[in-house]
């Protein structure tokens, strides 16, 4: 089992940057990939960006990309997802998901992640 934890979450005016965390405990030993999604109000969950963790390839959903960086802490299971020029449509809670093995799913997809963290909201005002 893996436990999941995001922090970092806020409110925060368009064009500004929040950082996000995202610390793995249990067996985090055999670790594939970690990633974040986000999900507004009636809207489904959204592939923002994720990591492999064998060897560090990142990978970004179109609109995130040039804005968001992923990046992680072997050390400290940690994940970041560092967000700059917030826009008002990144508004949404931020997941982070995390797969211990390889998958035949697309990295975009949700199916491809096995554990999920409790969220954190991210509102950016106008």
């Amino acid at each position: 089992q893996v436990q999941l934890v995001e922090s970092g979450g806020g409110l925060v005016q368009a064009g500004g940057s929040l950082r996000l965390s995202c610390a793995a405990s249990g067996r985090t030993f055999s670790m594939y990939l970690m990633g974040w999604f986000r999900q507004a109000p009636g809207k489904e969950r959204e592939f923002v960006a994720c990591t492999r963790w064998s060897d560090s390839t990142t990978y970004y959903g179109d609109s995130v990309k040039g804005r968001f960086t992923i990046s992680r802490d072997n050390a400290k299971n940690t994940v970041v997802l560092q967000m700059n020029s917030l826009k008002p449509e990144d508004t949404a809670v931020y997941y982070c998901g995390a797969s211990p093995s390889s998958t035949s799913y697309s990295y975009t997809s949700v199916y491809a992640f096995r554990y999920w963290g409790q969220g954190t909201q991210v509102t950016v005002s106008s």
